[in-house]
């Protein structure tokens, strides 16, 4: 992993979008089923919106039906964080980009094998880097 991100909110507000800023600095989370990689194919890494770290790949992507891109594992190097997450009256785990704090989504155990997890992330939150 990069050296650790630390901006202000000002900062952060110069750089993303209304939509970005909303889901990935103050934990939001866009409507199921309208984000643009929900159903995307295209084989490449997914990197954070705000700082560019490696947080997954196409090939740990799969169709999960929830609404949201879901992965089955993360990126090796610890890129991602699981946080304990008691907001909305629900008992979750929230999961962060590990260099910038990123608020990316949720991760359940209800995945494929063979990590059995699903990584429910928010399109906004991340960008899709092609294969050349």
């Amino acid at each position: 992993m990069a050296e650790k991100i630390i901006k202000t909110k000002e900062e952060w507000l110069k750089i993303l979008t209304p939509e970005e800023y909303a889901i990935c600095r103050e934990k939001g989370t866009e409507r199921p089923f309208t984000g643009k990689y929900n159903t995307a194919n295209t084989p490449g890494t997914y990197v954070c919106t705000c700082c560019g770290e490696e947080l997954f790949t196409s090939g740990a992507k799969f169709e999960s039906s929830c609404g949201w891109p879901s992965f089955n594992k993360a990126a090796p190097n610890d890129t991602v964080t699981e946080h304990e997450d008691y907001t909305h009256g629900m008992v979750r785990t929230e999961v962060t980009c590990t260099r910038c704090d990123s608020h990316l989504g949720h991760v359940f155990n209800d995945g494929p094998p063979p990590t059995g997890l699903r990584y429910c992330i928010n399109s906004v939150s991340i960008k899709l880097v092609e294969k050349d």
